[in-house]
């Protein structure tokens, strides 16, 4: 079993806040097939199966600033390894709005809900996507209108992106996603 964590707040004041886009993720991979609304382990958790893996979808109840009791509690409670079955989604303020990149370790960045797993894990050895909110420097004030559009289609590439990373690996996905836009339009000079 993976476990994939989107990173936000709970609360409908908080819902379409550039700092729920973790939460907004886990919502677009469930779709509206599975239901992400069971309660264990502070987090609110659905399941599903993504490619041959069986997938716990989560979002924590702690509030941002404390993910990390949750997240420990359910690979605990699944008996599941960090760098193996972990993947963290969150808003990253170092990134453009509308760009995606993935990792499989490192520091929080000064991200507070990432420094929480972080620190409660004692690893940063787990995958984690980022997406870009910058310049965005208001975390907890709702999207505009003309942001919602870039941000529907960031969460169906990171959606894409993990149903990559559980079907063919964490370098494939990478090499697929972390490319700059640029990239994707210029013709190979061969």
């Amino acid at each position: 079993m993976k476990l994939i964590v989107g990173l936000g707040n709970p609360g409908p004041e908080y819902e379409l806040t550039p700092h729920n886009l973790g939460f907004l993720t886990v919502d677009r991979i469930a779709g509206e097939d599975v239901a992400v609304r069971n309660r264990q382990c502070r987090a609110l958790t659905g399941r599903t199966r993504i490619g041959n893996e069986d997938v716990l979808l989560a979002k924590p109840e702690t509030f941002m600033n404390l993910s990390g009791l949750s997240v420990r509690e359910l690979l605990a409670e699944y008996k599941l390894r960090p760098e193996a079955d972990l993947i963290v989604i969150y808003d990253e303020l170092d990134l453009p709005l509308g760009t995606i990149r993935i990792r499989q370790r490192g520091s929080s960045a000064g991200h507070n809900g990432m420094e929480s797993i972080i620190e409660t894990l004692g690893t940063q050895e787990f995958l984690r996507i980022r997406l870009g909110i910058a310049p965005e420097k208001k975390i907890l004030k709702p999207f505009t209108k003309r942001q919602l559009k870039v941000v529907d289609e960031v969460l169906d590439t990171a959606a894409e992106a993990v149903k990559v990373i559980l079907t063919e690996g964490p370098a494939a996905a990478m090499n697929r996603f972390n490319r700059k836009k640029d990239d994707e339009d210029e013709p190979d000079s061969k």
